[in-house]
């Protein structure tokens, strides 16, 4: 398991992860490698990298804290493609 061989949190870890090249990257490091991944506007973020991280991991949290308020929750999860299966952890 990834949570286990990078020693993560085996129990209750609620943060996003990003797995590039064995190497783990969370929380808004791993969202900001992302949206350098996903070019074009998204790309522009990767610009924030620069801040400090314990100041971007606050602000993650603030955002993580305040999602559904903002956009709302979907009573049913989205599932991936079926080629896109490998990107995911089971």
């Amino acid at each position: 398991m990834i949570t286990k061989k990078f020693q993560l949190p085996q129990e209750e870890f609620n943060s996003f992860i990003l797995l590039e090249n064995e190497k783990i990257y969370t929380r808004s490091t791993g969202a900001l490698r992302v949206l350098r991944s996903l070019g074009g506007f998204w790309s522009l973020a990767y610009a924030f990298i620069i801040v400090p991280p314990f100041i971007r991991d606050a602000v993650y949290n603030w955002i993580s804290r305040n999602r559904y308020k903002w956009f709302g929750k979907k009573e049913e999860c989205w599932l991936p493609r079926p080629e896109w299966k490998d990107l995911f952890l089971d």
